[in-house]
């Protein structure tokens, strides 16, 4: 009984063991608190943007856009005719107050918010200035309820980073630690404000690349946060997904066909959208005006194409729930996708506040139906209920355009309850990643880690300790050794003739015994009068810093820093006392240089 307390005692009151309970349950602390923290900002902003919506677009102007079905107006529509004309104007107006917060206070918030967040992860530590989510929500809230195209999550993504960034200032933590704070905090808006907490929590991991990696570290963190930042913003405005969808089952291998069809026409159209909306995006940057005045022109251009197609202003995710019912045309569908692409560019291109998700969102649905459709024409026993191919759309196209293949599955997946439609989303979004590769709409990602200047460390040590002594013997030198008996006379000799800086010294078996350089005899190169009298063992190092074949780079480079060594003698693995040559620093940094520049090309 007594054995039995002392190993109780030892598990639940050794020391470190309780030192890293205590670790552990701060950090688990600070990711609820920055849960809390956006999570309470997702519903601030949701209550901007209903209030926005009700003000602008429905009082002002008459136009009420239908919801999706899992987020309900706030407040009872008005009595307003509805006025083209205003439509026409508002997302002007919306543009020079949103350009007039941003450029005056935080010039950082232009555009999407999600793609400075990705620089700020990868550039500047994790570091966003305090103030940017207060402006970005702001700007981005006036920015979509005057009819501005855009999407939520990249002022909430801000929103959550911002503040996980905050709070890792004020700990004075480190700027890794500062970085998965941030990303924590990005997982929370986005997973709470679209109702998807594990898509949230992986999407934040994934998105910080073009190539399919995940920041493993933010996973976990990410995933607290988000829980949290859901259940908030859930307890606040009801449980359930977004989008409202029948249930939709895949059953006929035949339907994979159409779908396929589909990931090219996503594809395609996402090369359209990016070059489009980057098109847009330089030619304001080229726009000799004023910047706070750039959102108001392309707010302008937005109202004009709003003035024939309402129905891409704001955010237009009440269309996709049509869609999803079958409730739409294939024309209104095809002027839905065309229209809402045009209005985003000019709204965030020109340096208004919003996100890209949720028009992405639009747009591949909307795409989606019209194959949905157009099959369905075709093929109706085969294709029985088009709005599956929205569900699958929308995850398609942002898929193409994000770089983000596995989060967008989920989130799509979580925002329309259809986990039935995984197989064929699997399908879509692989085909629709491999065919849009070399384009993203978010230019700040990077290729992957390798790239990232938020893991160059890292890698560097990574690199280095793949890399073995065996892997550089064409470069190791073969030299001649010198007997310890030789007197200093005849190593002059020697000396003249030879553009060595480092001497191995042997016995009389040719076993390594020291090494001396040619620093080491200066004190004695003068001296005529005693160079008859010492030998080579007296001035050789016996003490000598050896390398193996078997030793990775990393090692080795900190053998040559410990003395600021240039030369390495390199021996046998399991003989110290044989020679096999010597291994100079600068060789071992340029075949470095060399294997990163083939993992670079590699790369693309």
């Amino acid at each position: 009984m007594k054995i039995l307390l002392e190993k109780i005692k030892k598990i639940f009151f050794n020391k470190k063991k309780t030192m890293d309970i205590a670790y552990a349950g701060k950090w688990f602390a600070i990711f609820i608190l920055i849960g809390i923290i956006a999570g309470t900002g997702s519903i601030i902003f949701h209550y901007l943007c209903q209030a926005g919506i009700y003000f602008f677009m429905d009082c002002v102007a008459g136009y009420r856009p239908p919801p999706p079905a899992g987020e309900h107006n706030l407040f009872q529509p008005s009595n307003t005719e509805f006025s083209r004309l205003t439509l026409l104007i508002l997302p002007a107006l919306g543009g020079i107050v949103s350009g007039w917060l941003v450029y005056t206070f935080a010039p950082e918030a232009e555009g999407h918010g999600t793609d400075a967040a990705i620089n700020a992860y990868h550039e500047k530590g994790g570091f966003i200035r305090g103030r940017v989510p207060f402006i970005k929500t702001l700007a981005s809230a006036i920015t979509l309820t005057t009819g501005g195209s855009g999407g939520r999550e990249g002022p909430i993504a801000q929103i959550g980073a911002g503040f996980g960034s905050f709070l890792a200032t004020i700990m004075k933590t480190t700027d890794r630690q500062r970085r998965v704070m941030m990303a924590a905090g990005i997982s929370a808006g986005v997973g709470s404000i679209f109702r998807a907490p594990l898509a949230g929590a992986l999407f934040a991991a994934e998105v910080m690349y073009q190539d399919p990696e995940f920041e493993s570290e933010v996973i976990i963190p990410a995933g607290i946060s988000s829980v949290v930042a859901y259940c908030i913003f859930c307890l606040h405005f009801g449980w359930g997904s977004l989008f409202d969808s029948p249930d939709f089952i895949f059953q006929n291998p035949v339907e994979l066909g159409p779908y396929f069809i589909l990931a090219f026409v996503l594809a395609g159209t996402s090369f359209i959208y990016v070059k489009l909306f980057y098109g847009v995006t330089a030619f304001f940057k080229s726009f000799h005006v004023p910047n706070h005045i750039k959102p108001a022109i392309g707010g302008l251009c937005t109202g004009i194409i709003g003035f024939f197609l309402p129905q891409t202003l704001a955010f237009g995710y009440g269309f996709v729930q049509q869609a999803i019912f079958n409730e739409t045309t294939i024309l209104f569908l095809i002027l839905l996708a065309a229209g809402k692409m045009l209005t985003t560019a000019f709204t965030i291109g020109s340096g208004g506040s919003g996100g890209v998700f949720g028009p992405s969102i639009v747009i591949g649905g909307a795409l989606g139906g019209v194959v949905g459709k157009c099959f369905n024409l075709l093929i109706p026993g085969i294709i029985t209920q088009p709005g599956a191919f929205v569900v699958v759309g929308m995850a398609g196209f942002f898929t193409a355009v994000s770089n983000a293949p596995i989060s967008t599955i989920i989130f799509v997946s979580e925002m329309t309850n259809s986990y039935h439609l995984l197989l064929p989303s699997l399908l879509v979004c692989s085909l629709s990643y491999l065919l849009a590769q070399k384009w993203t709409i978010y230019q700040k990602q990077v290729k992957n880690r390798v790239n990232s200047s938020a893991h160059s460390g890292e890698f560097f040590v990574d690199i280095l300790q793949a890399i073995k002594v065996k892997d550089l013997m064409p470069l190791v030198k073969k030299t001649t050794l010198i007997p310890q008996g030789m007197s200093f006379f005849e190593f002059k000799k020697h000396f003249s003739q030879t553009k060595q800086h480092y001497f191995p010294v042997m016995d009389d078996d040719e076993r390594l015994t020291g090494i001396f350089s040619s620093t080491d005899i200066r004190e004695v190169l003068f001296s005529i009068e005693i160079e008859h009298l010492i030998v080579m063992e007296d001035i050789a190092i016996s003490d000598v810093i050896i390398i193996t074949p078997l030793e990775d780079l990393n090692s080795v480079l900190q053998k040559f820093t410990t003395k600021n060594i240039d030369s390495l003698p390199v021996v046998l693995e399991d003989d110290h006392g044989i020679l096999i040559g010597m291994l100079d620093r600068r060789e071992v940094i340029a075949y470095y240089n060399l294997r990163i520049q083939k993992m670079k090309k590699k790369a693309l």
